[in-house]
């Protein structure tokens, strides 16, 4: 946690995963691996809420320490219950979590 009390643990966490993106803007969002989007999506809609990860889980029904588990790279595959869930704690669809361009711009694993 930084030192500067001023700024929140989501907005820290933010901040944090956002660093590596700070040093590609020459790249285009569309080489942003999916487990990154699933991240920054998490984050963003707690922003947006203005609550903390620990809350979002709660409201979602679920242990903080499952959603640290996805944001801190230990699950690299959360499943779509899981999504479903933390969607559900947002009060949003599924549909809705998944349309924004980070996801719409993720190339086609399969060829």
């Amino acid at each position: 946690m930084p030192q500067n009390q001023d700024i929140s643990y989501t907005k820290y966490l933010i901040l944090l995963y956002n660093l590596p993106m700070m040093y590609r803007k020459s790249e285009k969002v569309d080489v942003m691996n999916t487990k990154q989007a699933v991240d920054d999506r998490i984050l963003e809609l707690c922003e947006e809420r203005g609550i903390t990860v620990n809350a979002a889980a709660t409201t979602a029904g679920m242990s903080p320490v499952t959603v640290y588990s996805i944001l801190d790279g230990k699950s690299q595959n959360p499943g779509i219950v899981t999504i479903k869930k933390l969607c559900d704690g947002f009060g949003i669809t599924l549909g809705q979590f998944f349309n924004t361009p980070e996801f719409d711009g993720l190339e086609q694993e399969i060829k």
